[in-house]
């Protein structure tokens, strides 16, 4: 799953323009589920700014992993069961119907692989992959009440090719302001387009790297298990958490760029609620 960022320098005019926000008593959330935020008091504007730390693989398919500090946070205005928001590299609305569905469309744009990702020089030769615009679509299904059980479905798609992921989650100890624990189970399918983005090489990828010609078709990417966790220190301040695992299929793992067959990230971090 993927989280959408807001970068710390776009804060400042921000938060001049919308001007401070009420410090009304907090209210529900959209759904209350740790790994969707909202950082509104009910209707209005909501801003969080905070920082993660993250320990996760290198690239797709490495056996190195480094430790990356990232921005976290958002920009958010909320309607209702209406919720638009401005995260990193991406816009997008997210709506609430019938207590049970919840529907969410996303633009944001996915920076490539660099030959300098691979510390050990195992990308040499094989260029930038692909960049471009995503379009984000999901849909989850609360099973219960107060979202115990779901069913979730995302599908991302543009100039980098099409990613599906179908799972099912489970909230515990979750409580209506939405902390507790979130943990997932999903399968992912790609078309050969993104397939390849990854764990392909072209003819000339092969001559200037030495790494044998390879294409790796569509259908079945991997199974995996995600958890993430939101804990609120106080009225402001939120501590998240989120781990997670992805188990390649055949058609990945026997591609010569994964050096490993799984992919995997640990990450802990802070987020500031105005």
């Amino acid at each position: 799953m993927k989280r959408i960022q807001l970068p710390l320098a776009t804060f400042a005019g921000t938060l001049l323009y919308f001007g401070a926000i009420n410090a009304a008593e907090t209210k529900t959330p959209l759904v209350p589920l740790p790994s969707i935020d909202d950082f509104t008091h009910g209707d209005g504007w909501g801003v969080g700014v905070g920082l993660g730390v993250e320990y996760e693989s290198a690239y797709e398919g490495s056996d190195e992993f480094e430790l990356e500090v990232d921005p976290a946070g958002g920009v958010q205005w909320r309607t209702g069961e209406h919720i638009f928001f401005w995260a990193g590299e991406a816009i997008g609305w997210r709506t609430l119907v019938d207590d049970s569905w919840l529907f969410q469309a996303s633009l944001g744009y996915e920076e490539g692989r660099e030959e300098g990702d691979s510390k050990d020089g195992r990308l040499n030769g094989l260029g930038e992959s692909g960049s471009g615009a995503e379009l984000l679509l999901e849909v989850r299904h609360a099973l219960g009440q107060d979202w115990r059980y779901f069913l979730d479905g995302r599908i991302s798609t543009g100039s980098i090719g099409t990613l599906g992921i179908f799972g099912v989650g489970t909230c515990l100890a979750c409580q209506p302001d939405g902390t507790g624990w979130e943990i997932g189970a999903v399968v992912t399918f790609h078309d050969s387009e993104f397939a390849n983005r990854g764990f392909g090489v072209n003819a000339q990828q092969s001559i200037d790297s030495g790494i044998p010609q390879t294409d790796v078709d569509g259908g079945f990417r991997s199974v995996g298990i995600n958890v993430n966790y939101r804990y609120y220190l106080n009225k402001n301040w939120q501590l998240f958490g989120e781990a997670l695992y992805e188990r390649y299929g055949s058609d990945v793992s026997d591609s010569p760029l994964s050096r490993n067959d799984y992919e995997a990230e640990i990450g802990i971090g802070f987020v500031y609620v105005f």
